[in-house]
């Protein structure tokens, strides 16, 4: 492991990346507020599950193994892009709604929500990249305990993304209740909303016509 400076570093960067908006915690958020805090922190489950998957992968090397094929790092971050950007236009678009405006969905089994969070995360191509990109960054290969070293930061990242969306999770149906009735709010969280998520697409497009060029 590296130097503490190396481990608040990296903390830091795990918080940043936890509190930002992506597919996973707009989907805790619109469960939250539909069915309640419990189905929301249900839901929280099935996702860190995803979080697992990817964390035991990048530590055995098979998420590796997969980004070597040629073309696989481009494709998976070019579909992810679309899909935020999809995500964006969802929120902007003229008759959409806010994920904490009060709608009616399908009351869903608990059973059904964790294996829809899981779902959610495991298509989510970032946090392939993530675990990828960023653990490998702050590993001492010259030490022998690179797998441990791995699992370590690796459940670092989880514990901050679960604390971040377990907020969401909890708060979401109060700060649905507080905006309800307020329609420029609503709105205003909309744009801001997509906005965060365009960025985010455009940012992992740019690096995949990078990833692209430079293969």
């Amino acid at each position: 492991m590296q130097d503490a400076g190396s481990m608040y570093q990296f903390l830091a960067v795990g918080g940043m990346l936890a509190i930002t908006p992506g597919p996973n915690m707009v989907y805790v958020m619109s469960r939250s507020v539909a069915q309640g805090r419990a189905a929301g922190l249900i839901s929280l489950g099935g996702v860190m599950l995803g979080y697992l998957f990817y964390m035991f992968s990048a530590a055995f090397g098979i998420t590796a193994l997969v980004l070597k094929v040629p073309g696989a790092s481009t494709v998976l971050a070019a579909a992810g892009s679309i899909y935020l950007v999809y995500l964006a236009w969802q929120a902007v678009r003229p008759g959409g709604r806010s994920p904490f405006e009060v709608r009616q969905l399908a009351q869903e089994r608990p059973l059904r929500l964790l294996a829809m969070g899981a779902t959610t995360s495991l298509l989510n191509p970032k946090l392939a990249m993530l675990f990828i990109s960023l653990l490998p960054q702050f590993i001492d290969h010259r030490r022998t305990d690179v797998f441990g070293q791995s699992l370590m930061l690796g459940s670092l990242l989880i514990a901050a993304f679960a604390v971040a969306n377990g907020f969401v999770a909890v708060g979401s149906s109060g700060m649905a209740k507080f905006l309800n009735g307020r329609p420029a709010l609503l709105l205003a969280q909309r744009w801001v909303m997509g906005a965060m998520l365009a960025g985010l697409g455009i940012s992992l497009g740019v690096d995949s016509v990078r990833l692209f060029l430079i293969s």
